[in-house]
């Protein structure tokens, strides 16, 4: 793996996806054999933002591979509460520990993050924009239980603007063969234009619908998610959108038997309970595969030589058009800018530069 940092699954080649996805196969079938390759390392978790089952499978894996964890789950009880800058933090951090793990709600947060630290910086989730382990972890369960992961259609329901693991595994699966995505949302919650953009310049087929019930029958895997209500400017915005989607056996009448339902987790009401004793849920499953993926991932980036992060875009002093975007949160940072035919967008965010 050439990759000093996991910021973007797609700063990797597919083949290190590839090698990653199939040692978390392999810790899954044999975790034993793997009970000290961390020893006498240390991980940090940065989360600045709530988490359980994310945190807790970064701290499980490390333990399972034989190290140690230190790090804040609530950043009011962290220098960050006294106006610490994100690249101070991590500058000290990052010399307290072998590898760290930033959850941020500013999206960008862990790109400034690996500019700055002095070890491998795990991008645990930034904002609405990516979730790349979730991602690894999705990869996983679908090699698992699926057996292979081209030739699939996926359907993606709920919250697709702000869901970050929406947009991780979207970006994903466009470098596998013969995936479809049936994108099911409310047109207030639809997936972003420029991830769109990113599917058809990847030849991938997509599908805009507005009810589940319609896109069902085609699905082998459908990518349920919560509406997340951190991410609306209202609570009347969010009470607009949180019930319009909802999984339950009814529905599930019209589905494959081979169909697999997965779910980042936690979920609220968008799954019904009873769909829990259905073979095809594969929810709670996925949750625990997220701890051998990120056991694959911390021991294969502890393996490499370290390097601070390069940015790949051209330096310029506009602003990025998006208000969440990390270069629009904090001073001092540098921005910087990737053209994709006439269009220009933040590579810290991926938001198109108007």
């Amino acid at each position: 793996m050439n990759t000093k940092h996991l910021i973007d699954l797609n700063d990797c080649s597919k083949e290190e996806w590839e090698d990653i996805i199939n040692l978390a196969v392999n810790i899954s079938d044999a975790p034993e054999r793997y009970a000290e390759t961390c020893k006498g390392k240390i991980l940090a978790t940065l989360f600045y933002e709530p988490s359980t089952r994310t945190q807790m499978s970064f701290q499980t894996a490390m333990l399972k591979l034989g190290g140690n964890v230190i790090g804040f789950d609530n950043p009011l009880n962290s220098s960050v509460s006294k106006g610490e800058t994100l690249a101070d933090t991590t500058k000290i951090v990052s010399g307290y520990a072998d590898i760290l793990a930033i959850r941020h709600p500013v999206e960008g947060a862990s790109l400034v993050s690996a500019q700055y630290s002095n070890c491998p910086i795990i991008n645990a989730g930034d904002g609405g924009h990516l979730h790349p382990t979730q991602t690894l972890t999705d990869l996983v369960t679908m090699k698992k239980e699926i057996g292979h992961i081209d030739n699939l259609t996926v359907g993606f329901c709920g919250d697709l603007k702000y869901g970050r693991t929406v947009h991780s595994l979207i970006k994903a699966l466009c470098h596998y063969q013969n995936i479809k995505f049936i994108l099911i949302s409310t047109p207030e919650l639809t997936l972003p234009d420029y991830f769109k953009e990113y599917i058809v310049q990847n030849n991938c087929a997509f599908q805009d619908v507005l009810s589940l019930e319609e896109a069902i029958c085609e699905l082998d895997v459908l990518y349920m998610t919560r509406i997340q209500k951190e991410r609306f400017a209202s609570e009347a915005l969010y009470n607009e959108q949180k019930n319009v989607y909802i999984l339950d056996n009814k529905k599930l009448e019209h589905a494959k038997s081979s169909l697999k339902i997965l779910h980042p987790l936690p979920r609220v009401d968008e799954i019904a309970a009873e769909v829990d004793e259905d073979d095809r849920a594969t929810y709670f499953k996925q949750a625990k595969y997220g701890v051998f993926a990120r056991m694959a991932l911390i021991s294969t980036l502890l393996g490499q030589t370290h390097e601070k992060y390069q940015l790949k875009g051209t330096s310029s002093e506009k602003a990025c058009s998006n208000s969440r975007c990390i270069t629009n949160q904090e001073n001092g940072i540098r921005k910087s800018f990737y053209q994709i035919g006439e269009k220009s967008y933040c590579e810290y965010c991926d938001a198109e530069c108007k």
